[in-house]
């Protein structure tokens, strides 16, 4: 299954799971999971925000898993409440966020993500 850049993908098997988590790994990208179900308010609520994320952090894998559809792949991340937003960098989490709090997940995609902005030099002293 390809995807545009920019876009959230949902994993709908745990076939096109591991096939994205793998493209994660090999590009060495961040990559953003959505723990999501369909009968969770807070998700339905974040679910534009990250869509808007997605297209503005295009060098980062957005995905979007179901719990109700792939309750093995939940279980295997410790995911316990929706939504749950793991940042993975080769397959390790380096941060995770439970709630739908945009604040918390715009700044945390700053500070894990590549594209960030590095900060400025301290200016030479002459």
């Amino acid at each position: 299954m390809a995807a545009e850049e920019g876009q959230v993908i949902s994993c709908h098997t745990i076939d096109s799971w591991k096939e994205q988590l793998n493209k994660g790994n090999e590009s060495k990208k961040l990559v953003v999971v959505d723990f999501t179900a369909s009968w969770c308010p807070p998700c339905r609520f974040i679910a534009p925000y990250l869509s808007e994320l997605a297209k503005k952090f295009t060098d980062i894998i957005f995905l979007k898993v179901d719990v109700d559809e792939l309750q093995a792949v939940a279980a295997e991340w410790d995911v316990e409440a929706m939504p749950t937003f793991l940042f993975l960098k080769e397959g390790k989490i380096v941060e995770k966020i439970v709630g739908a709090d945009k604040e918390n997940l715009h700044q945390t995609i700053i500070k894990h993500s590549a594209s960030a902005p590095a900060p400025a030099p301290a200016p030479a002293i002459q």
